[in-house]
């Protein structure tokens, strides 16, 4: 087991100003992945506008931040408004749709899922691990918890990948789609994130910042433009590998500002509830012949049942994930039916977890108790349940 460098007790602010003054100054790369929370925003950094092209689609104002790597380019396009439920009113039918690892190979997984979302009007959740940006020739910048640095359970991308990854990435975040956190490593099991301690989380979290902060130093990308985004603010949430290690990792994702956890392994199609202040988004279990099945990577017929469920029941929203793995991309087609087919029906709206997130927040909480309570095949009154 390698030894990782960790922030000294009582580190705060000043101590990320100076880590980014520090890049600035040309200290190599791997310093960009300290396990540190930094601050980019902060740091005294100007770049050239020569070596720093404007971000991909974005408008005449833009901040770059930090070390060219990604920008503030203003509110994300495509965010409709949380509103509140009228008395009475019925909620709409969230489909939460949300993809794990997305690479752009060879297979263009990740662009034709962004594309498909676009086209039927869905902004859906892309799960970003910290691998998809750091390729194979500089993997040793990882220093994964409990495990020799410069490795992982999943293979690190070629440079050509990474590039196409990024440009995926700024993409989809101008098309109203979530960049939210799948981590770094992908390790499970032994050594892996069910026996992380909060403190391994909190440095696989921290790194994970610095792959997409400062992509630039790591990759050495000069040429590329940055993203059209602030991640440091956008992050909201994440997924850990195969749902392991909730316990110890909650109090890391808080102390990291998120707002949400996707990482419970499986609970009924129910109104989302919190946990220590952040909101509970597990995979679902959905009917699947006499039982029931994790509503990842199914077919078409078994999300509509799952739907139709909910739809004439409590209108729990239904998640559906789908793994971007070229060795599931029969599962991919499953979950452009479904959007072609729901996204466009009247009540149902689409959406990313962290849009979920912001309607919830903005319901009255006894409605929401209400919400909780509901069975999901019963046949709400919903002038009780969104009643005053």
């Amino acid at each position: 087991m390698s030894e990782r460098p960790s922030a000294p007790p009582g580190a705060g602010a000043g101590d990320h100003r100076g880590a980014v003054a520090a890049l600035a100054l040309g200290v190599v790369a791997a310093l960009a992945f300290m396990p540190a929370v930094p601050d980019h925003r902060s740091g005294p950094v100007a770049f050239a506008a020569a070596s720093t092209p404007p971000a991909e689609g974005a408008g005449s104002s833009v901040t770059v931040l930090g070390d060219g790597s990604t920008s503030d380019t203003g509110p994300q396009p495509a965010q409709p408004p949380a509103a509140r439920l009228k008395p009475g009113e019925v909620p709409p039918q969230f489909v939460v749709l949300s993809f794990d690892a997305p690479t752009e190979d060879d297979d263009h997984l990740f662009s034709r899922a962004r594309t498909a979302a676009k086209m039927n009007g869905a902004e859906v959740t892309f799960f970003l691990r910290g691998v998809d940006l750091l390729p194979a020739t500089k993997r040793w910048q990882y220093q994964p918890p409990q495990h020799e640095v410069g490795t992982a359970a999943v293979p690190f991308p070629t440079d050509t990948q990474v590039r196409a990854t990024l440009q995926q990435l700024g993409r989809a975040w101008l098309d109203g789609d979530e960049i939210a956190s799948g981590f770094i490593g992908q390790f499970c099991g032994p050594k892996g994130g069910r026996d992380w301690s909060t403190a391994d989380w909190q440095s696989e979290i921290s790194q994970g910042y610095s792959m997409v902060n400062f992509w630039k130093t790591g990759t050495g990308f000069a040429d590329l433009p940055p993203l059209p985004f602030d991640y440091q603010t956008e992050l909201a949430g994440g997924r850990a590998p195969c749902l392991e290690g909730r316990q110890n990792l909650l109090p890391a994702e808080k102390d990291a500002g998120w707002r949400y956890d996707a990482s419970s392994p499986g609970d009924v199609q129910r109104w989302p509830a919190q946990t220590d202040g952040l909101w509970d988004f597990p995979l679902q279990r959905i009917a699947f012949g006499a039982g029931e099945i994790l509503s990842t990577d199914q077919t078409t017929q078994t999300y509509l049942n799952a739907f139709y469920r909910v739809y004439r029941g409590n209108r729990a929203p239904l998640v559906i994930d789908t793994d971007l793995d070229p060795r599931h991309a029969p599962r991919l087609q499953a979950a452009e039916t479904t959007m072609k087919d729901l996204c466009h029906r009247d009540g149902v709206r689409c959406v990313s977890f962290r849009q979920l997130a912001d309607w919830l927040d903005a319901q009255d909480p006894t409605v929401l108790n209400r919400l909780r309570t509901l069975d999901p095949t019963g046949a709400p009154n919903w002038a009780a349940v969104a009643g005053p």
